[in-house]
């Protein structure tokens, strides 16, 4: 959160970083006008609606809506915390961020990054020197893995016994039982890991967070993962992901499988855009992580009960996210079959076909419903539309979720003009425009669009209207008064509320039609705010007066609400 670090450091540093640099690293951009464009990097499109204001350094896509600063970008885009993006701006300007308020997220997990990494570098160490890695060696060997795959993706060997680990960081011991390297138990220590092959498990940044294992031989667990950390969660982390974008900063689709050795087996036929979840159900967390690499997400699961019954979970927690631009789908293996094997019968090119040609998520969802139901009969229709309606509900609203709609009721052979809608709370809110701009609402948004506006003179009673969003515009202009050439991406991120912070991000791209006369617009939105204060206070003052008399000094007040401009108007 933006207040666990000082405000001006973050300041400072939106000052000096330009977001069309930082966007322009990872997007190519294109100058247009006073602005830069580019295909959005969020969703598919063919026609630019991305923009990147230097001016406000903001940018906002026309398409899907993303919106943010240099800092919204980097943790919408590289997939990183706000803490995070902070640190990567500030090392790209070669700045070290105060430590001494602490970050809200905890505390300093570098010292135990560290020690991951040694330790990974340990494992690897061990595949090529231990006098027993020949096993791990010939195990992978017989996988079809090379040395370059292995390469890629750090893997590494963990000896037999009991303390390999615990006698090469002797006095870290803390540090290794905080990273789940070590288990405790009985007053004892030992390796947790221990004559396995082992896979590092690294986040969007590169940084090993964890470790999973496959045994050598016929012990149980076959494989083990790390534990839950301070710095690994298995809900929200995804083995393999990283070097898939490094393969490919914006692969076309990902592939979800379900193990270390399916996503490695797969590189190996230079198929590198799988992922593998970390032994548990596909999560939200996971798939927001997935949609922000990729337009589209492919589960790959058995063709038999348990993998169905997997894929049915998977599009559960799918249907919220699909919103514009987003596509999921499901491949199911043939019996007997995982992605390793089917590649070595079939090919890459085989597999890449049946990638592409997967069951798209909608398909996958009717044929499921109309498999419980008999489609034959009126009875067995109906039970289909109470079956379907509630999973279309869940979808975005949008093109997507309008066809499905469609299909389910010529599913069910309902005419046109008898189709069951989405709830008609929805179905409004879709019709409404954006609304009656009130005059506090536009007010903040020219003020935020054009923060050179709080230099202006201010007219008499501003400061002490009241009601919703009173004291927001009272803050921007003070704040903007104070501090000439303040950027529309720094009055945002000074907001620590994530809720107020998104709706001043909404805000600051509103469009408002405005072209030249943004100042008589801002001081006419003012005025009508003054008008809107001054309407309330006389209404207040008429309902008390048929309830009892008005004093002198009311009385005189109602008078004078009469005589302020405006007032005949209102």
């Amino acid at each position: 959160m933006p207040g666990a670090i000082p405000q001006t450091f973050i300041d400072d540093l939106l000052s000096r970083v330009d977001i069309v640099d930082v966007i322009g690293r990872r997007v190519p951009l294109k100058k247009a006008g006073r602005e830069f464009q580019a295909c959005c990097p969020f969703h598919n499109e063919k026609t630019p609606s991305f923009t990147v204001s230097p001016t406000k350094q903001f940018y906002h896509c026309f398409g899907c809506g993303a919106h943010g600063s240099a800092l919204g970008f980097l943790m919408e885009y590289d997939r990183l915390s706000f803490p995070e993006a902070v640190e990567e701006l500030a090392t790209a300007l070669g700045l070290e961020v105060p430590r001494e308020a602490g970050f809200e997220q905890g505390p300093d997990h570098r010292p135990l990054y560290d020690l991951l990494e040694q330790a990974a570098a340990l494992y690897t160490a061990q595949l090529r020197q231990h006098e027993q890695a020949g096993r791990a060696v010939d195990y992978l060997r017989q996988r079809g893995v090379s040395g370059e795959v292995a390469a890629r993706y750090r893997l590494g060997f963990a000896p037999p016994g009991w303390d390999r680990v615990l006698r090469a960081f002797p006095n870290q011991v803390t540090g290794l039982r905080d990273a789940g390297l070590i288990v405790e138990q009985d007053g004892k220590r030992y390796d947790r890991l221990r004559d396995r092959i082992i896979f590092p498990i690294r986040d969007g940044r590169g940084r090993v967070i964890g470790f999973g294992g496959r045994i050598l031989g016929d012990g149980k667990p076959k494989y083990l993962n790390s534990p839950e950390t301070p710095v690994f969660h298995k809900g929200r982390e995804l083995y393999g992901l990283y070097e898939a974008r490094q393969a490919d900063g914006h692969p076309e689709r990902l592939l979800v499988v379900e193990g270390y050795m399916d996503v490695v087996a797969l590189a190996q036929f230079g198929i590198l855009n799988a992922v593998a979840t970390l032994g548990t159900a596909t999560t939200a967390e996971h798939l927001e992580k997935l949609f922000r690499a990729t337009p589209e997400v492919v589960f790959c699961f058995d063709g038999d009960r348990a993998g169905r019954d997997a894929a049915w979970k998977a599009l559960q927690a799918a249907l919220p996210l699909l919103r514009e631009g987003r596509q999921a789908a499901f491949l199911f293996l043939p019996d007997g079959e995982d992605p390793d094997s089917l590649v070595r019968k079939i090919g890459a090119d085989g597999m890449r076909e049946r990638i592409a040609g997967a069951l798209p998520l909608s398909e996958f969802l009717f044929d499921k419903l109309s498999s419980q139901v008999d489609m034959a009969t009126i009875d067995g229709r109906a039970r289909f539309g109470e079956l379907a309606l509630p999973l279309i509900r869940r979808l975005p609203e949008g093109v997507f979720r309008e066809m499905m709609q469609q299909t389910l009721n010529d599913r069910i052979g309902l005419a046109p003009g008898d189709r069951p809608r989405t709830p008609a709370r929805s179905q409004n809110a879709r019709k409404r425009p954006q609304g009656r701009i009130t005059p506090m609402r536009r007010a903040v948004a020219l003020l935020l669009q054009n923060p050179e506006l709080g230099g202006l003179e201010i007219p008499a009673g501003v400061e002490d209207t009241d009601g919703p969003g009173a004291d927001l515009l009272r803050d921007l202009l003070r704040t903007t008064a104070s501090q000439p050439g303040i950027s529309t991406a720094m009055l945002v991120e000074r907001w620590e509320d994530p809720a107020t912070r998104s709706q001043l991000s909404k805000l600051a791209v509103l469009d408002l039609g405005v072209m030249n006369d943004a100042e008589a617009q801002f001081l006419g939105s003012l005025q009508a705010v003054l008008q809107e204060q001054r309407r309330r206070a006389r209404e207040a003052l008429l309902e008390k007066s048929r309830s009892q008399p008005l004093t002198d000094e009311e009385k005189q007040q109602l008078r004078e609400l009469y005589r302020a401009p405006g007032a005949e108007t209102q």
